[in-house]
């Protein structure tokens, strides 16, 4: 077993050679060993933040429990679950990250916890993601659903549902956490931004096939509980791909957790309610959809520098 693994390690280095970043001490001073590099072994940043995604999808099934994933008991436990999780993470970061990491930046800097350029990462993601939903939010603003975000009653209902509190708060805090923040200063001492940002989203997708279970404990046929399965795990993967470009570009957690939240509450594209509309507001809704597209991948490289966010963390020279 032994032999296995140090083979499997010599493996990773050696593919991870022509990935891994080159920090030397010209380009990072926080690098003052006596190989001017910032490094650690791939089995160990990959292996960690594997272990940190089956911590997270078991601790929610520690739970002995015959209800369903809405209802309020499995709810409450679950938020206690990920809580934990919450508080175990970081250590991983503490105990694994490289010692010269430490002599420049704080554990909770590398996390994403910093003052300098907070204000833009929370808003101009934000408002960079808003561009992509430019279809949905169109349509929302035509049937009049906006109107209900200005009425008090409508928050003060949310913030006693539980099933809101999840997906609006508890679920992109505890996921951006875990996922983001606790993962991605591990992999980037191993890889290039550009390959540690496609590591995190595989094991974020991968944590969404628990729903499987679910799914069929609630008597859903095989075939349609497999082709859902996918789907989520195929979009959830792409969503995980931007918030690692976000957490990594601006090196600051509120960035994906905003955009995760806000993505939650917007859901999937509701393809079908713009074909159910007369013939000439269907094409402007569409054409919403296809300009907020266009208008993102246009917006995202210059929205997305580094220096807009003050972000002189360790990885920012290889962006």
């Amino acid at each position: 077993m032994v032999s296995i693994l140090q083979r499997w390690d010599l493996f990773m280095r050696v593919w991870s050679a022509g990935m891994a970043s080159e920090m030397t001490t010209e380009q990072h001073p926080a690098a003052v060993d006596a190989g001017g590099t910032i490094y650690l072994s791939p089995i160990v940043s990959v292996g960690a933040c594997f272990v940190i995604s089956i911590i997270y999808v078991a601790s929610l099934y520690v739970w002995n429990s015959k209800h369903d994933r809405d209802h309020p008991s499995t709810i409450k436990r679950r938020f206690f679950s990920v809580f934990v999780v919450m508080l175990v993470a970081p250590f991983f970061v503490l105990t694994l990250t490289s010692k010269e990491v430490f002599q420049r930046y704080t554990m909770w800097q590398i996390m994403g916890f910093r003052k300098e350029g907070l204000f833009t990462a929370t808003f101009l993601p934000l408002l960079l993601t808003m561009v992509l939903f430019l279809g949905p939010l169109s349509v929302q603003l035509s049937n009049g659903i906006w109107r209900i975000y200005s009425e008090p009653m409508y928050w003060m209902n949310a913030m006693r549902n539980l099933v809101w509190l999840r997906n609006h708060l508890v679920a992109p805090l505890s996921e951006e956490f875990t996922f983001r923040a606790c993962m991605l200063p591990l992999l980037l001492q191993t890889f290039r931004p550009s390959v540690a940002m496609l590591i995190t989203p595989l094991l974020f997708g991968l944590a969404h096939l628990h729903h499987i279970k679910e799914r069929l404990q609630n008597g859903r046929p095989l075939r349609e509980v497999l082709v859902v399965s996918f789907f989520q795990f195929f979009y959830t993967t792409i969503f995980g791909i931007y918030s690692a470009h976000l957490f990594v570009r601006s090196g600051h957690f509120v960035a994906p957790f905003v955009v995760h939240a806000f993505c939650n509450h917007m859901g999937f594209p509701d393809v079908q309610e713009v074909q159910s509309q007369p013939h000439r507001k269907k094409y402007l809704f569409i054409g919403f959809y296809v300009l907020g597209l266009i208008g993102w991948i246009m917006l995202l490289p210059t929205l997305t520098t580094s220096t807009w966010y003050s972000n002189n963390l360790f990885w920012a020279s290889d962006l």
